[in-house]
């Protein structure tokens, strides 16, 4: 029986930037009508050897064959155009657009039925999204919906995702899994790249291992444990997380919320009502929930960022002050730090140096003299937060926007970390992060509350809270549960939360 070519097939691919290989002959085979998994390190060339295939930037070696056919891909729109389609990491919407007008943008028809359309992949996909809603009022997790949707809508033969369920809770991720496995039984291959080895394992029939650059393993997913995949990605075991006692004498308030609300004209931003919150010294508190159900609008609000009409100074208390009407700055003079869930153009400037960056937050941390910036000092700033969590870069003068998003998630959390903040905020800590680094940014975080600081976490990942969190709440539409001891729920009985089912059982005592 004569073997079915495969629908993709790269033979020594290389791209090189400068004097960095990003990606160094590289071989790849893509089966029609399969789900390949693309797996490695943050800065493994993943990202590189994506955008080669979708055409968003040329090899310098090497060849690409489609359906046997040898092909040049020099733009996204060659791509679509033989059945190409993916959903970036850093996703490509216009904000002051609606959804609808994004998707028409590569999908052709009449606005309202586009509409209709975006309607009936979200009500069948668990991607529901509104049509006429403009991206800029979105989350993080509503915009990767919409790039997933604008996708589905498309022709297509071969689909690239990256890390699609990393906004979904864990009662939608199999109704995704099945939308996948509904496409590829429709002769759809799939790319599929995610640091979630367990679903790597349970949805894709093949797995190519990508570490520095370069091709060191093809495997059967199936066929071996989640431990063996992450052993092949970073070269060594993973090292396992250690909840440090915390220090003694340390007890106390960090955070308080006393009925927070907030309404806002805009009917595509979700409304807050009375939220309560307390977090203290030496703990960690994380909240769950699925993406547009106003942790945006939340964190914008702690963070100081959002002063909303009519709240009270008192309503927030930050390390025995209340800051309810005191800005950003104030509120990080106190000992606060804060790390957004988006990293590009929020928790970093794209276009400036790593080092330049570090000044952003640290400016008050010794970083200028009688108004000079002292540079010497950043840069040694810089490159001690690049060593703490290995962040992989050319140094301290490469620019934020050349790094992968997960080596850019690392160095921003390691500037807010080593200001030795005593009341820490973090918004999706490893979102896009390999396993092997998120390993190394929760053990800082119980690091962190070991020597008595107080940290916020809000995160999609389940598992990952009930890894490093002492107590946890669920957010649903503007309303957030009482506070439960992560003993004293499981992550579904969250996940029902999660999903609007009735806040149940909980005692908001235990937050003192």
């Amino acid at each position: 029986m004569t073997p079915i070519p495969p629908l993709l097939s790269l033979r020594d691919v290389t791209k090189r930037y400068g004097s960095f290989v990003a990606n160094e002959g590289v071989c790849l085979d893509i089966a029609p009508a399969s789900i390949h998994a693309i797996l490695g390190e943050n800065g493994a060339g993943k990202s590189t050897l994506m955008k080669t295939i979708y055409g968003v930037h040329d090899f310098d070696e090497g060849t690409i064959k489609w359906q046997g056919k040898t092909v040049t891909l020099r733009n996204p729109a060659q791509a679509r155009a033989l059945g190409i389609g993916m959903v970036f990491q850093h996703f490509c919407l216009f904000e002051t657009l609606s959804v609808v007008e994004n998707i028409s943008m590569t999908v052709p028809g009449k606005l309202s039925d586009l509409a209709d359309r975006v309607r009936r992949f979200g009500a069948e996909y668990d991607l529901v999204v509104n049509p006429f809603a403009p991206v800029h009022s979105l989350s993080i997790g509503e915009r990767q919906r919409v790039e997933i949707i604008r996708c589905l809508m498309q022709d297509l033969k071969l689909l690239i995702l990256d890390e699609p369920t990393s906004v979904l809770p864990p009662q939608h991720v199999p109704a995704l899994f099945d939308a996948l496995r509904k496409l590829q039984g429709k002769g759809v291959s799939i790319l599929y790249i995610s640091h979630k080895l367990e679903e790597i394992c349970a949805l894709c029939d093949a797995a190519t291992v990508l570490r520095n650059g370069r091709t060191v393993a093809d495997v059967d997913p199936r066929a071996v444990s989640s431990e063996e995949l992450a052993r092949l990605m970073v070269g060594s075991d993973i090292a396992t997380i250690n909840r440090v006692k915390v220090r003694a004498g340390t007890t106390g308030e960090a955070l308080r919320l006393c009925d927070v609300s907030r309404r806002d004209a805009d009917p595509f931003v979700c409304d807050l009502s009375g939220i309560n919150l307390t977090v203290n010294h030496g703990e960690i508190v994380g909240i769950a929930g699925i993406s547009g159900n106003g942790q945006k609008e939340l964190a914008r609000i702690i963070s100081g960022e959002d002063l909303a009409d009519g709240l009270d100074a008192d309503a927030i208390t930050m390390l025995g002050t209340a800051v309810g009407t005191q800005p950003v700055r104030k509120r990080r003079k106190l000992g606060f730090a804060f790390v957004p869930e988006e990293r590009l153009g929020r928790g970093a400037v794209p276009g400036l140096s790593l080092w330049s960056n570090a000044l952003l937050t640290t400016y008050d941390h010794g970083m200028l003299s009688n108004g000079y910036v002292r540079r010497n000092r950043l840069l040694e700033f810089s490159r001690a937060c690049i060593d703490d969590l290995k962040v992989k870069c050319a140094g301290p003068e490469a620019l934020a926007g050349s790094l992968s998003g997960g080596n850019l998630q690392k160095f921003i959390l390691a500037r807010e970390i080593r200001q030795n903040p005593k009341l820490l905020f973090v918004a999706q800590p490893t979102w896009g992060v390999d396993v092997g680094a998120a390993a190394q940014i929760r053990q800082r975080l119980l690091d962190l509350r070991a020597q008595g600081a107080g940290i916020l976490v809000i995160s999609e990942e389940l598992e990952e809270l009930f890894e490093i969190c002492d107590r946890l709440h669920a957010i649903n539409h503007g309303t957030l549960s009482p506070a439960y001891h992560v003993d004293e729920v499981t992550p579904r009985d969250i996940g029902e939360m999660m999903i609007g089912r009735a806040f149940a059982g909980g005692d908001n005592a235990v937050s003192s």
